[in-house]
């Protein structure tokens, strides 16, 4: 989250009337609940554990093991189990 100079985004009569219920303090204006992105999206950290999990899912059928696995990606083997047996939505 960034500050930004409310001067520069909303026009004066709209400051004006904010300011007949706050002054010199910070506002949070959250985004509508529509539009807001969920974890991950924007960095892109969302759709890289997607594609790893995917990954580790295609190794384990593949026969590899899971402790095998957890030593490859650096995870726990109580991770990877719940990554090969959670059940598909």
């Amino acid at each position: 989250m960034k500050y930004v100079k409310v001067e520069n985004v909303l026009p004066d009569n709209l400051i004006k009337e904010i300011q007949k219920y706050i002054q010199g303090e910070y506002i949070y204006i959250p985004s509508p609940p529509n539009t807001r992105k969920k974890w991950g999206e924007s960095s892109g950290n969302r759709e890289h554990i997607r594609k790893r999990n995917e990954d580790i899912c295609s190794k384990y059928r593949s026969g590899c093991k899971i402790k095998d696995l957890a030593e490859e990606y650096y995870l726990s083997v109580e991770s990877i189990k719940r990554i090969v047996y959670k059940k598909s939505s």
